[in-house]
């Protein structure tokens, strides 16, 4: 049974919503590329704090980053979240926020004065993902909106969920994060995926371009509803490059019971 799912009333007020983007790689560039038309946006609808935005990721810009993502000759050796950040305040005008750091509980509650709002993961290793559910469950965490956005060669998933957590676990219609929906996403026994090649050539042959612009389109076009309207009939979607479908995941309590059972089978 499909239901319709609405933004907490905390959010709906004058302040700005608070961002964390972990991860500056592929799907991370490009959606930090995007917020600054979703900050426009809500600002237009009549929000007029917009967003605010820190993004987290201690890596640096290699001569392969250049080929699949904004980065330039001139940025190599340089923090990747520090280039995107430094480019979006230059040309917007905002005063959003880099941090050359790797993501952890502690690097977390360091920049957690304040609430996160929405946390939006661009990780591409169940370890990754595995640190970032458990400091979004831990009792008094007060974030409300886990963003998570993966995918492999051709295909990939964006899925929005609500971590059980001080500030959701008294919602009856909870959204369910991808960790609880998928468990195996955050399964670092069960291995890695080949992580990023140091070869032009076999990165583009492990994943085909625009996969990583195409999943930060339909998740932040997913974003602009939310805060427009205040209400999704859907929370994420998967994303398939041969049959160029996207498959909505409907709010559905049924269908999300159904996914974990199927998840525990052996």
């Amino acid at each position: 049974m499909r239901i319709e799912h609405t933004i907490p009333s905390d959010l709906l007020g004058q302040k700005p919503v608070r961002v964390l983007v972990v991860g500056a790689g592929g799907t991370g560039s490009a959606i930090v590329m995007g917020l600054p038309y979703l900050d426009q946006a809500m600002r237009v609808w009549g929000r007029s704090s917009g967003i605010e935005v820190v993004m987290m990721d201690a890596d640096t810009v290699s001569e392969t980053n250049c080929v699949r993502q904004p980065f330039s000759v001139s940025d190599i050796g340089q923090n990747k979240a520090t280039v995107l950040i430094n480019r979006i305040n230059l040309f917007w005008g905002t005063r959003w926020r880099a941090e050359p750091t790797y993501f952890d509980e502690q690097t977390f509650d360091r920049i957690n004065d304040r609430a996160i709002d929405l946390l939006i993961g661009c990780v591409d290793t169940r370890a990754a993902r595995n640190i970032i559910a458990r400091a979004l469950t831990k009792a008094r965490n007060r974030t409300a909106y886990w963003l998570d956005l993966g995918n492999n060669a051709a295909s990939g998933q964006f899925v929005l969920g609500q971590p059980l957590n001080a500030r959701n676990r008294r919602k009856a219609a909870r959204l369910r994060t991808v960790s609880e929906l998928y468990p195996e996403i955050i399964d670092a026994v069960a291995g890695e995926d080949p992580l990023p090649s140091c070869s032009a050539v076999e990165a583009l042959d492990r994943q085909e371009p625009f996969i990583n612009q195409t999943l930060a389109s339909a998740a932040l076009a997913m974003l602009a509803r939310l805060f427009r309207y205040g209400k999704l009939m859907h929370h994420g979607g998967f994303f398939n490059a041969e049959r160029g479908a996207i498959s909505p995941l409907p709010v559905d309590p049924q269908l999300w019971s159904r996914t974990r059972r199927r998840g525990r089978r052996p």
